[in-house]
């Protein structure tokens, strides 16, 4: 049997410039963060001519083109498996749809584990590809590409999206003082609320392509954001880096009205007033986790453990994509 794991992500600056209608012409920037909470894969070959697939269904098929799941199908395409003899089971520590990055998680987790069984070798570079052609170009998410990334090459990494589709990246040069500083003062808080990304990416990218000028300019200003985000950790300013979160919350909000929404901006203000000294909503927006900055911890996880909300601790992840055991 093999197990293959691939962590979850906290975007940290410049989130939404890594879809291909905004960096194919501008270029895209962001620093992304893996933590250690996984989705995990787990491939055995059978004796039986048929596969087999869990996930939150269960299915079973004589033929990878009768798979319902599609990336799963289009995995096993892409990856080229002959043998039809095979089970594969997904697992995951935190339920899809919470902004974590789930989806990019899911694929670079499976294609590891289908390159483990074929013997091959695969560099994250390389794995993050082909993530993103199954779910960019294949299945036609309207999705950025920093989820497929940071997942496969985990630590917190600073990733810049080329006009000609490359992606560049490079591990965030901070000291270990303000790593482990940001790792115990960072938060993040389950709003109760799971959703589909797609309908708001959809919007953005959609109006991204039709260079809506108020889109285009919103995506310039958090990729700035981005860019001072990355220089506030790499000289230890963790303050800045707190009111960064705050100016790149109220830029994202202007985004789409489904962002947020009245219980959410309720929390938010909870937080802030409660010892968070900069927070966000994670991921596409309309529910998930929000994240916090806060130096005094107690104080903010009282009142938003009171006010409903769970808290989910974590460290960040420096290994990416991995077999943990063939």
């Amino acid at each position: 049997m093999i197990i293959t794991r691939s962590p979850l992500r906290l975007p940290l600056g410049g989130g939404g410039t890594d879809l291909a209608s905004y960096y194919e012409d501008h270029e895209g920037f962001l620093i992304a963060a893996a933590i250690d909470k996984y989705v995990y894969i787990t491939v055995h070959h059978t004796f039986a001519r048929e596969l087999i697939v869990k996930y939150s269904k269960l299915e079973h098929v004589d033929e990878i083109e009768q798979l319902q799941h599609p990336i799963v199908r289009e995995a096993l395409k892409l990856v080229d498996i002959k043998s039809l003899s095979l089970e594969i089971t997904s697992m995951a520590d935190i339920p899809a749809g919470t902004g974590l990055g789930s989806s990019g998680s899911f694929t670079t987790a499976l294609l590891k584990a289908l390159h483990c069984h074929c013997k091959n070798l695969v560099h994250p570079d390389e794995l993050a590809q082909q993530a993103c052609e199954i779910e960019i170009n294949r299945l036609h998410e309207p999705i950025g590409k920093q989820d497929q990334y940071i997942a496969a090459f985990g630590g917190i990494t600073c990733f810049k999206f080329l006009k000609d589709g490359r992606v560049e990246a490079s591990p965030l040069q901070i000291s270990p003082e303000t790593l482990h500083d940001l790792e115990d003062n960072l938060m993040i808080f389950f709003t109760g609320y799971s959703r589909s990304a797609s309908s708001i990416l959809k919007d953005q990218n959609d109006r991204s392509k039709s260079k809506d000028p108020v889109m285009i300019s919103n995506l310039h200003y958090v990729k700035d954001l981005g860019l001072r985000t990355r220089q506030a950790f790499e000289s230890g300013k963790l303050g800045d880096f707190a009111a960064l979160m705050n100016e790149h919350w109220e830029y994202k909000r202007k985004r789409s009205s489904g962002i947020s929404n009245e219980k959410i901006d309720e929390w938010y203000e909870l937080a802030m007033g409660n010892g968070a000294l900069g927070g966000k909503l994670i991921g596409a927006g309309g529910g998930g986790f929000l994240m916090f900055y806060s130096e005094n911890k107690t104080k903010l996880r009282h009142a938003l453990t009171q006010a409903g909300m769970r808290e989910v601790r974590f460290r960040f992840d420096f290994e990416g994509t991995k077999v943990i055991a063939s």
